[in-house]
């Protein structure tokens, strides 16, 4: 049921135990929080929801999703233990140590299936200083999903989720930022999701791909120029730093950009002035820089080859594109993703087991842009509508695990079959777990659960 159908719950419910002196202060906090436009909860000690905020009933509480009076763990994650004993990060059991705001990515079960939601909790004192309740405030992510399908960024993996959790917290700040990753990772992709998650997402989003301007109309095409400024410079232009004025300027492959042009560069991060080419006049630039590069930046500064002032003054908030190979488990959801983005001819709308097994075991020098390229290729061959091993390319095909030839992986989920670990009986995840040849990662993204909630049960299961 949607949640605007949906009967609204009572807005709060304090529970007989808390003291009489604590009391006022509780529900007057949750008078405060009534009005607020970002969804909250308070909740006490013992993880229970006291309260939610009109616009938490709004996004996330329907009458068929009751959520007063329940844990927050079952209510977010559908867990039977608070989150740290589930193999995640709790914010609670971090803000009650530290007595301190907390933060933290988490993918919560809502009413519109699973989402990345950015989780802020803080601790709540009396005049005693001792804690009465918690307030959760939680934020929604649009521009990533754990959802195949939903949206360009997908995964849920917690390599995956560190990078998503970095883009939300830098987002804010108007300092320059620095993507880092291998070829095929997704930097414009993230470099976008910057963009949308900062104050200035409503302005232009201007891309620069440094390694494809040549060297002499590299500053003209960043700054601008003149009319009569060189040869051929019949009319005045207007720079790709004026185009994105208000906005972003993303420069991909900045470690390409020529050694003579990073001091313009710098000086347009130092002062947030340029001149255009053939031009005597200094121009303000208002513009927000998100960089990008494969090439390792601090060997290029000790070689020469990189400006060590430039590189420092855009390493400020530096973020780490984690590989295809540090996030095995998303692989099923990219595959279902690109299955669904069908071109003409495509005509694969599933993967077989096998052929999953060897996609999840490959190495993916080339990272998600190699696994769309092969995805796409094999879906042209797939006549009989499902992708099957002999469409894979050949490199796939000589993959070895340790117990010899074959797939490293083997039998992970049809891409929209999903289990859940607490769906699954002892009995069952006994057997799983006793095919060596599947992974511990595959199996953690079969049941839909992180490997650390998977390493958890496993030990208590006594299983290896």
């Amino acid at each position: 049921m949607p949640a605007s159908a949906a009967k609204p719950q009572p807005s709060s419910q304090l529970p007989p135990s808390l003291s009489p002196s604590s009391a006022p202060q509780v529900q007057a906090l949750i008078s405060f929080l009534e009005n607020d436009a970002q969804p909250a909860i308070v909740l006490d000690a013992q993880y229970t929801i006291l309260a939610g905020n009109a616009a938490y009933r709004q996004q996330f509480g329907t009458d068929a999703r009751p959520f007063l009076g329940q844990k927050c763990f079952r209510v977010s994650h559908g867990y039977d233990a608070p989150c740290d004993q589930s193999g995640e990060h709790c914010p609670m059991a971090q803000a009650r140590a530290l007595r301190a705001p907390d933060r933290v990515l988490h993918v919560h079960h809502t009413p519109r299936g699973p989402e990345h939601v950015d989780v802020e909790l803080r601790p709540i004192m009396d005049e005693h200083g001792e804690i009465v309740a918690f307030v959760e405030r939680l934020n929604t992510l649009r521009h990533a999903s754990p959802i195949a399908g939903q949206a360009q960024l997908v995964g849920r993996s917690p390599a995956f989720n560190q990078a998503l959790s970095a883009v939300q917290r830098i987002a804010p700040s108007r300092l320059p930022v620095l993507l880092l990753g291998e070829s095929g990772t997704g930097k414009e992709l993230f470099a976008q999701a910057v963009h949308e998650a900062s104050t200035r997402a409503q302005e232009p989003f201007v891309i620069v791909d440094c390694s494809g301007l040549p060297y002499d109309l590299f500053e003209s095409e960043l700054f601008g120029h003149e009319k009569g400024a060189f040869t051929g410079a019949h009319v005045r232009k207007v720079g790709l730093v004026e185009t994105a004025h208000g906005g972003t300027l993303f420069l991909d492959e900045i470690g390409d950009v020529p050694l003579a042009l990073q001091v313009k560069l710098l000086r347009l991060l130092e002062s947030g002035t340029f001149r255009r080419v053939g031009s005597v006049e200094t121009r303000q630039a208002d513009v927000r820089l998100v960089a990008a590069t494969h090439l390792p930046l601090d060997a290029m500064v000790r070689d020469g080859r990189f400006r060590k002032d430039l590189f420092y003054r855009l390493n400020a908030l530096p973020i780490r594109l984690p590989a295809l190979c540090e996030r095995p488990g998303d692989i099923p959801l990219l595959v279902e993703s690109f299955l669904r983005q069908q071109e003409p001819g495509g005509k694969a709308r599933a993967v077989t087991a096998g052929a999953m097994a060897r996609l999840v075991g490959h190495a993916w020098p080339g990272n998600v842009r190699e696994l769309r390229n092969v995805i796409a290729r094999a879906r042209l061959f797939a006549d009989g509508g499902a992708i099957r091993e002999e469409h894979l390319p050949e490199e796939l095909h000589a993959a070895t695990g340790p117990s010899g030839p074959g797939p490293v992986l083997s039998k992970p989920p049809p891409p929209s079959v999903v289990m859940r670990s607490r769906e699954v009986s002892d009995d069952a995840l006994s057997e799983l777990a006793a095919d060596r040849r599947m992974s511990r990662s595959a199996l953690a993204a079969r049941l839909g659960v992180s490997e650390r909630t998977l390493y958890r049960r496993l030990r208590r299961l006594q299983l290896p």
